[in-house]
């Protein structure tokens, strides 16, 4: 491998990254505000995916413009999703099986409306974002730029309102002990339901930034899903800063494996990560972290 091709290959690598990060976060900070492994998180992509399909389609509307108009859509549809069906479970320390199967069955309702509507064809959103930034013999695909900085940017918003504002430390309190934060006064019932919309919001959103780089269909977000798993574990579940690093790796070893194994067997990456990462290490990089502080 040349030097160049190492670099190409990195630089594919840090775009991914960003793109599983927002692909990711959604799901983490509604397990640890509410322990609920939503599964519903792949439907909801792919409903992004066609939100951003349907507005470049019939409104001619920049996917750009469209992933971010997402956010606000998502987020009252996934309040709505939450007040409906999500508010009835019974709550609990662990993930349940009775939120397992309702997020599983939501999901393939989801995806059946899906089919209904827009049929097992593969749609695409082709513009001009599909060009490739030339800098000398390194090549940049401008829409992997685009969605990275555009991820990136919705992340470090998210870490700037969990650290700054009400609603954040609110979520950070119920993450780290959920009896202590309603005995200070935090409202579990409406902090869950902003927290799930705003998991949906960034579900929504990454699906809507997905169209822009990948084809897609109904049964779109399921691929994408085992990997937000993959990232989640890595990072340790509750911790959205661990998101960024699972996020790193998996990106990482997917884009560098493909000098090793062909490109058909490249989601057995991310099941192999995910064995190890739970056989060896299952608290993720934030629990490693937090150990050796304490060590030290």
């Amino acid at each position: 491998m040349t030097a160049v091709e190492f670099i190409n290959l990195l630089i594919s690598a840090l775009l991914l990254a960003g793109l599983y990060a927002a692909v990711a976060v959604g799901m983490t900070i509604i397990y640890g505000v509410m322990k609920i492994v939503n599964l519903a998180h792949a439907g909801f992509m792919m409903l992004g995916a066609y939100f951003n399909y349907e507005l470049f389609e019939w409104l001619h509307l920049d996917p750009m413009a469209g992933a971010l108009l997402s956010l606000p859509v998502f987020f009252v549809f996934g309040m709505g999703v939450h007040w409906l069906l999500v508010r009835w479970l019974p709550k609990s320390d662990q993930p349940t099986l009775s939120s397992l199967l309702l997020m599983f069955g939501f999901w393939l309702v989801l995806q059946n409306v899906g089919y209904l509507i827009w049929g097992n064809s593969d749609r695409a959103i082709l513009t001009a974002h599909r060009r490739t930034l030339p800098l000398g013999p390194i090549t940049i695909p401008t829409a992997g730029l685009v969605v990275f900085i555009a991820a990136v940017t919705c992340l470090a918003v998210l870490q700037f309102i969990l650290h700054k504002s009400w609603f954040g430390r609110s979520v950070t309190a119920l993450i780290q002990n959920p009896y202590a934060a309603q005995i200070v006064g935090v409202d579990h019932q409406k902090t869950s339901q902003l927290t799930f919309g705003l998991g949906t919001a960034f579900a929504g959103f990454a699906g809507a930034l997905m169209a822009m780089l990948f084809s897609f269909n109904p049964d779109f977000g399921r691929p994408f899903l085992v990997r937000a798993f993959v990232i989640i574990v890595l990072g340790g579940l509750e911790s959205v800063t661990g998101v960024a690093f699972g996020a790193l790796i998996l990106a990482l070893i997917e884009t560098f494996g493909i000098l090793f194994i062909p490109a058909g067997y490249q989601p057995a990456i991310s099941f192999g990560l995910l064995v190890v990462v739970l056989l060896v290490f299952p608290t993720g990089i934030a629990g490693l972290l937090k150990r050796k502080w304490r060590l030290a």
